[in-house]
């Protein structure tokens, strides 16, 4: 909490009041001050500021607080000795929450203050929920990785980066070998195991902005932006090592599991418009080529190949 009070012994008697009520307090005698601390990454989300002070008035930082793009909120409330309607108004319309007028009962400022936290922990509530909403609703519940939308999505922004500043950019499509003989023979809890930790050992074995989705069943996309042909395969062969290296133990079974994966990179597109439909078709028939010549495989597509998968 914030305490932005000019007069030295109201703003140490008010201190005292907080920090008896348990609040952690920040105290400081001008606007100024009180509009550093504010906008600090981690500062205060319930500030009392009086209205009258050197430098920066109360009312002018309500106006600068609502005035900028903040998350989470930060509860103000308003210490004045004006008390007519008018004034109020003026506080309250500067994006003050709560005012309180000089002199006033302790207990009464508890009880303000009080719900005052009862709002902000309304807010985290909310917060908590939105990003958990957002999450489901870009993210596969299985895996944790994107979802086909999520992914697709950044295929479609990065394809549009990528015609205009024509970098360098990569797709795998990676499959995981024979997975419905590993749900038939050992079942679905630990066919669903053998998927969370393949998404686990891919999601670790790219970079921080690489994009990892789950495409579909046991098909995953990797998006590598400013990655060239040459280091793609290399990118792809060690996704291919990672999981293939190590079996996955699920429900006291020790499984080995490989992965095929198609790649292709937007140089071998050629200087003409393409979309990302285009080189997601290309990157499955690299797939169906790697699965073609015995799995566990990286295989390297082109247009010409996609065009012999389509004829065939």
């Amino acid at each position: 909490m914030l305490i932005a009070e000019d007069d030295p012994m109201f703003r140490r008697v008010l201190q005292s009041w907080l920090q008896r009520w348990g609040y952690q307090v920040t105290a400081v005698n001008n606007g100024v001050e009180a509009w550093d601390v504010l906008q600090l990454p981690e500062g205060p989300q319930l500030a009392i500021l009086d209205w009258m002070m050197p430098g920066v008035d109360g009312v002018e930082l309500c106006r600068r607080i609502r005035g900028r793009d903040q998350r989470p909120y930060q509860y103000v409330l308003l210490l004045t000795a004006k008390d007519n309607k008018e004034d109020v108004v003026t506080g309250l319309e500067a994006g003050a929450d709560d005012y309180l007028t000089k002199p006033f009962d302790v207990d009464e400022l508890r009880a303000r203050v009080r719900a005052g936290r009862r709002i902000l922990e309304l807010q985290d509530a909310l917060l908590h929920a939105h990003d958990a909403l957002r999450f489901e609703a870009s993210h596969d519940p299985l895996t944790g990785l994107w979802n086909r939308g999520a992914v697709l999505d950044s295929l479609k922004r990065e394809v549009q980066r990528q015609q205009r500043t024509q970098q360098p950019l990569g797709l795998m499509m990676a499959d995981i070998d024979h997975f419905k003989k590993i749900n038939d023979t050992l079942g679905h809890l630990v066919g669903d195991a053998v998927l969370r930790e393949v998404a686990h050992r891919l999601g670790a074995g790219v970079r921080s902005y690489d994009w990892v989705g789950r495409y579909g069943g046991e098909e995953f996309l990797v998006l590598v932006p400013g990655c060239n042909a040459s280091d793609l395969v290399i990118s792809a062969e060690r996704l291919r090592s990672c999981v293939a290296d190590a079996p996955v133990i699920a429900d006291a079974a020790s499984v080995p599991v490989t992965l095929s994966v198609g790649i292709i990179s937007a140089e071998q597109l050629g200087p003409e418009p393409w979309s990302y439909e285009d080189i997601l078709r290309l990157a499955d028939a690299a797939l169906y080529k790697a699965k073609a010549e015995g799995r566990n495989r990286v295989a390297v597509g082109s247009p010409s190949l996609a065009a012999a998968h389509r004829a065939g």
